[in-house]
């Protein structure tokens, strides 16, 4: 016998018979709730049998039997009530499972969020995609009618959203278009390693989303719920359903700052912080530039991560100011990774390695932040290196700055949409779904083997706009994306490491080495990311101009 764990006062599984009774009991199951209909089975024994049983054993049992395949509106309220009454933790089962977790999942719209739902039967095994809409509308059977119905659906309005609906808006002026996305203000998020470093002020990094909206794209200020693309529509919070002929999905990537004990409660004070959140930045700077002496620990989540030198980033700026204010040696610079190198790409690696010697910086590798008590001042990581036990070392700071763990939004994870470890499952050149030939994925969202940045969803959305506009005119994809990502690595005030590098590290360099050599510091690359990149991202990529960012020709394999 196999039980499935939902929550902690339930779990499910399939068809028992007396002998398993005594085994429920022992590993702590207080009440069982019988979900299949006596007969259902030639040799299954029947409800009375069992709870005969159960209750020479001590347990209460209760019989709330659902026909295969209807399960009603009423049942789920019923279940919910039966699980109020019943001694817990209980343990429900029918024939496989699957009507006690969707009698569960039913019985508990509203009371969590849909994903914290979804994601808890996907874990136990059972998929409740089928029934997705109902949860959303608080348990209830909806009507099938849209509200919305939209040429193109984008879900997201960050750099990825909004680029790609200007891009095809220029392309196809009459495309009806609909952005989703319940936020107010569009963050410019490569601006917060300045903010941080005390060059760019937090304002200078935000606008209202309202004004970034192409014209003649529809705004849905919502939260998506989750997608039916079997039906081509997205369910929006409240049971909204917006219906589409071909959909973009770019919500972004989830931050994760409830991973580490402790962090969530001690961010913005006690000397942690992070560039990672747009009210947080400010607070990085007051850090660095109140610091004369102690320890300074700079933390590197296991990967993927958004910008993966954002870490280092921070790091350097900060050593560069310490360096200035001739206090850099009574600063104990420390970085914990949770990885095994300093960078991804070797070639930009020795130009590194000698700031990280200039600044006295301390390499921790294979170390993974997994709690923090800022009070105390007190930080542990569980240091994993290959083929040693792991162990747990404690820290001591003065001043952290920490790169949260990251993961693919809860909706997006527990989607048809997602790959096994969450993320949209999309061909790496085209950027279509892999499964589901008019959905494309482009940003932090999605499977490719690309670094995740700004830099490059610029050159992915036009691949994508491209693409739509070929399948809307019925051909086949024309663009490709080569994997291009960018990385500014800010070694110190005026002086960048300009990373550029496409799948499996090849360099692609945007310019003449003797105007930029991206292996090397260059304050070319300086200017580049404090005065020019910033009006690109305003008013060329969110607008749809594709300044060296044209899609480059599918290449037939």
């Amino acid at each position: 016998m196999e039980i499935k764990r939902l929550t902690d006062q339930l779990s499910v599984g399939e068809q028992i018979v007396a002998n398993d009774i005594s085994e429920i009991r022992d590993k702590g199951f207080r009440s069982i709730v019988c979900n299949r209909p006596d007969g259902e089975g030639g040799d299954q024994p029947t409800f009375q049998e069992l709870a005969r049983t159960a209750e020479h054993l001590g347990l209460e049992m209760r019989y709330l039997p659902i026909v295969g395949g209807r399960v009603g509106d009423s049942d789920a309220v019923e279940f919910g009530a039966v699980m109020e009454q019943l001694p817990k933790p209980v343990f429900a089962y029918c024939r496989t499972g699957t009507r006690s977790t969707t009698l569960w999942s039913l019985s508990e719209a509203g009371k969590r969020p849909l994903p914290e739902i979804v994601g808890a039967a996907k874990a136990a095994g059972y998929d409740m995609t089928g029934v997705v809409r109902r949860i959303a509308n608080g348990g209830i059977t909806p009507t099938d009618a849209p509200d919305g119905s939209y040429d193109l659906v984008i879900v997201g309005a960050g750099a990825g959203g909004v680029s790609v609906a200007a891009s095809l808006k220029r392309r196809m002026p009459d495309l009806e278009i609909a952005i989703i996305d319940p936020a107010d203000a569009h963050y410019y998020q490569p601006g917060w390693t300045m903010v941080g470093g005390g060059i760019f002020e937090a304002e200078e990094t935000v606008r209202t989303m309202g004004s970034l909206i192409p014209e003649g794209v529809h705004w849905i200020k919502a939260a998506v719920a989750a997608f039916e693309p079997d039906k081509d529509v997205v369910i929006l919070d409240g049971c909204r359903v917006v219906k589409y002929k071909r959909l973009v999905v770019t919500p972004g990537l989830k931050l994760d700052w409830a991973r580490v004990e402790g962090l969530v409660e001690t961010l913005g004070r006690n000397g942690v912080t992070s560039n990672y959140r747009y009210d947080l930045a400010p607070y990085t700077w007051k850090l660095v530039s109140g610091l004369r002496s102690g320890r300074a620990v700079f933390t590197q989540p296991p990967m993927p991560i958004k910008c993966a030198g954002a870490p280092q980033k921070a790091m350097y700026l900060s050593a560069d100011h310490w360096t200035h204010k001739g206090v850099i040696g009574d600063i104990d610079i420390q970085f914990h990774n949770a990885g095994g190198v300093l960078f991804g790409v070797k070639d930009y690696v020795p130009a590194l390695e000698k700031y990280v010697q200039k600044y006295g910086i301390g390499l921790n590798f294979f170390h993974n932040l997994v709690a923090v008590d800022g009070y105390s001042k007190k930080a542990w990581f569980e240091v994993t290196k290959p083929e040693q036990t792991v162990e747990r070392v404690e820290v001591e700071f003065d001043m952290m700055h920490v790169t949260p763990p990251q993961a693919a939004p809860d909706f997006i994870a527990v989607s048809p949409l997602a790959d096994a470890a969450g993320w949209v499952d999309v061909d790496q050149a085209t950027l279509r779904h892999m499964k589901y030939e008019n959905i494309w994925s482009l940003g932090d969202v999605m499977n490719a083997p690309n670094a995740k940045t700004a830099a490059a969803a610029r050159k992915q959305a036009p691949v994508v706009a491209e693409n739509v506009v070929a399948d809307i005119h019925g051909r086949s994809p024309k663009a490709q994306y080569d994997g291009y990502g960018s990385c500014p690595l800010t070694v110190e005030r005026g002086k960048i490491v300009l990373a550029e590098f496409g799948y499996g590290g090849t360099l692609q360099p945007s310019f003449p080495t003797w105007l930029i050599d991206g292996t090397k510091p260059s304050r070319a690359a300086w200017l580049l990311k404090e005065k020019i990149l910033p009006p690109i991202y305003w008013r060329a990529m969110l607008k749809g101009r594709e300044w060296l960012a044209g899609p480059e020709a599918l290449s037939r394999r």
